[in-house]
């Protein structure tokens, strides 16, 4: 069986990324980072994070 990745926190990736958890719910508002709705919260996959970064997707978020 597959294990399941893990969904972490809004928190977590601001940590993660070393920025403000306003600049990831901008970028989730401008839907330029990768992230999933549970009830009312986001939450995201660290490996579509690490993608995302990896990419230099992450380098057009601001723009």
């Amino acid at each position: 069986m597959n294990a399941v990745e893990k969904l972490v926190s809004l928190e977590d990736i601001a940590t993660y990324l070393d920025v403000s958890k306003d600049t990831i719910r901008s970028w989730i508002k401008k839907e330029t980072i990768p992230f999933h709705k549970v009830g009312r919260q986001y939450k995201f996959r660290m490996s579509e994070i690490e993608a995302w970064v990896e990419s230099g997707k992450s380098a057009d978020a601001d723009k």
